[in-house]
Order: structure tokens, then C-alpha cells, then sequence
């Protein structure tokens, strides 16, 4: 699966490849309860069409209704908000009186796009740079540590991959796992030193590590932007992965297996490897989010929604905490 930024570089250079004129649109600050968050995007073309997001629609088909109306407006980077007063809030879907402030790019540089789209296809990051008034951008090197920076006049937003996942298992769970981790611009990695399966494994823009899997871990050095699930469902080799993965400071380490099996699982590691009972107390196992899955696509999905709640901050051992459901019952009370 390609992420968000592969679908806007793509259809954007496909549609100048075709003669179209097309702008870019950022968003760049929001206030309130916004729909996207800041560094969402979407191409827009001169007739309309759209590829990527910067609402739930509503403030797409008003800039839609410009470009048919007025053309792109000025040839350099401007700045465009919505939502000021709580009547434009309201027409734009924007809930609790919220404000999103949009960076429009109407003649954006396609040497640099193409730049951009080669270097994320290299599953590297990279921060584009964008001065309001001047023509042109600028491409240089991100981390996964660099975020969107917005000062009223210049836009840094950065792209590729900012996570990473380190499946151990090559199998059916991992294939669908390693598919929809992409869509969330996931950088994938797969390590199974089994050869039977290693040598089945065919998903596209996913890195295949040879080795044993405590050496692969340390190889890749975890980082809090790094999740860690081992889905073999051999005790041999998830638990040599998750020996050291749970020492790391990966966001997220998980394991396929049982309730039953995995409180096995946690004794063997605390009785016969040294770590501790907080490292321990870090693993997710059974790993996912208990929907009832069974089939190895549902497994994928309810391991992935798990991630997604541990990286968005809504997940405690005591399960989920509505953060979000909250935050809209406080200004449904306001």
C-alpha cells in the first residue's frame, strides 16, 4: 500500500505528466477540534479532482469552488483560514468553533516533487521547506524526531516514513500486518530466519533482515518511534526478539499467542532472562485490541488498531481511555 504522501506525489506528477495545472494544500495550524491535524495534505487539480485530505470534505468542496471560479489565485505560496467565527465553523464542519489555517501552493516545482517522491520511495525521511511570497521549496534531510513547524510565514512539513516496525515472522499475519502498517507510513521490517518462510515473503516496499532475531533487533536499535511484534509463534524466536526489544525504548512490543500462553511467556522471561518486572510488564500479549479476530487479516487489524492507540496516547494497562470522546463531551457541555 502506498502512505498519504506516495498518493499526493503520485497523482500530482501523473496529472502535470497529462498537461493539468494543480496546487498543493497543507495543513499548517488548527484550533479547536479540528478534522486533520497539522501536515495533512491534498492535491488539488485544475478541474477539481482531488487526491489526499485537509477536512471531511466540506472545506475541499470550497476550494474546489474557488479554483472553478477564480483559478488558483496568486503564483506564489499564500495562506488561507477557515473556520474564523463560529458561522464559518459550522459551514465548514469544523466542530467547537474550530480554526485551520491551509498554506496553498498553486505552481508547486515538480523537479523537487520528483526529488521528494524518489526519496520517500527510498523509505527515507525528508522535510520540504516553503516560504510564503517566494516561488519554489526546498528538500533536505528529516529524522524521525523532526516535526511540522509553521511561523506565520515559512512551512516545514516533513515526509516518508516516520515509524518503524519490526515484524518477526514471516507469515500470513505478518504479510497483511506489513500491508496496512505501510498505510500508516510504517517503515517495515521482517526478520524469520526460517528459510521456508523467508522465502515466500513478497510484499512490496518491505525490507527482509537476514539473522537471528535478538541480533536484528539490536541491529536496528529501537527507538521511540519503533514498534516491535513478534507473530511466529514459536517461543525460540519471539522470545529472543522480545529479550531485547523490551529493554529498547520501542513504543510498542507485542506478541502473538494466548492469554494462557503469554502469562507463560512473562514467568519464562522474568525467571530465566535478566529482566525486570517493569520491562516485562511492557509487553503486549496477547497482542491487539480484543475484537474477536480469527482470521489472520482480523489479527493484523486488531494489532495495528493496538499501535495506533499506544502512539496516539489513548492506551493504559487499564485498556483505552477515550480521549477524544471526552474532549467532545467537554465542548458539547460548553
Amino acid at each position: 500500500m502506498n502512505s498519504t504522501d506516495r498518493q499526493v506525489l503520485d497523482a500530482a506528477l501523473r496529472w502535470a505528466a497529462d498537461g493539468h495545472r494543480f496546487a498543493l494544500v497543507t495543513v499548517v495550524r488548527t484550533w479547536g477540534s479540528a478534522p486533520r491535524p497539522p501536515g495533512s495534505w491534498m492535491a488539488l487539480r485544475d478541474d477539481g479532482q482531488v487526491q489526499g485530505s485537509v477536512s471531511g470534505g466540506c472545506i475541499e468542496a470550497d476550494l474546489i469552488e474557488r479554483i472553478r471560479q477564480e483559478g488558483f489565485g496568486p503564483a506564489v505560496p499564500y495562506m488561507v483560514k477557515y473556520g474564523v467565527t463560529q458561522d464559518e465553523a459550522r459551514r465548514f464542519g469544523l466542530p467547537c468553533g474550530g480554526t485551520m489555517e491551509l498554506v496553498i501552493e498553486p505552481a508547486p516545482d515538480l523537479g523537487v516533487l520528483e526529488t521528494l517522491s524518489a526519496v520517500i520511495a527510498r523509505g527515507e525521511l525528508a522535510r520540504r521547506t516553503v516560504i510564503i511570497g517566494q516561488e519554489g521549496c526546498t528538500i533536505t534531510a528529516a529524522s524521525a524526531a523532526d516535526a511540522l513547524s509553521w511561523d506565520g510565514r515559512t512551512m516545514s512539513t516533513v515526509h516518508g516514513p516516520a515509524w518503524r516496525l519490526l515484524i518477526i515472522g514471516a507469515g500470513q499475519i505478518s504479510s497483511y500486518l506489513a500491508q496496512m502498517a505501510q498505510a500508516l507510513d510504517y517503515q517495515v521490517f521482517i526478520c524469520d530466519p526460517r528459510s521456508e518462510y523467508a522465502a515466500e515473503w513478497q510484499v512490496p516496499g518491505t525490507t527482509l533482515l537476514p539473522g537471528m532475531p535478538d541480533d536484528v533487533v539490536l541491529e536496528l536499535n529501537p527507538d521511540p518511534h519503533t514498534a516491535v511484534v513478534a507473530l511466529t509463534h514459536d517461543p525460540k524466536l519471539d522470545d529472543m526478539a522480545l529479550l531485547e526489544a523490551l529493554k529498547a525504548p520501542a513504543f510498542y512490543v507485542g506478541a502473538l499467542g494466548s492469554t494462557v500462553n503469554n502469562q507463560r511467556r512473562r514467568e519464562r522471561l522474568l525467571e530465566h532472562f535478566d529482566l525486570t518486572a517493569d520491562e516485562v510488564g511492557r509487553l503486549h500479549g496477547q497482542v491487539g485490541l480484543p475484537i474477536g479476530s480469527r482470521t489472520p487479516p482480523e489479527i493484523a487489524l486488531a494489532a495495528l488498531a493496538e499501535m495506533t492507540a499506544v502512539r496516539n496516547g489513548v492506551w493504559s494497562s487499564e485498556g483505552l481511555r477515550p480521549k477524544r470522546a471526552a474532549a467532545e463531551a467537554d465542548c458539547r457541555a460548553v
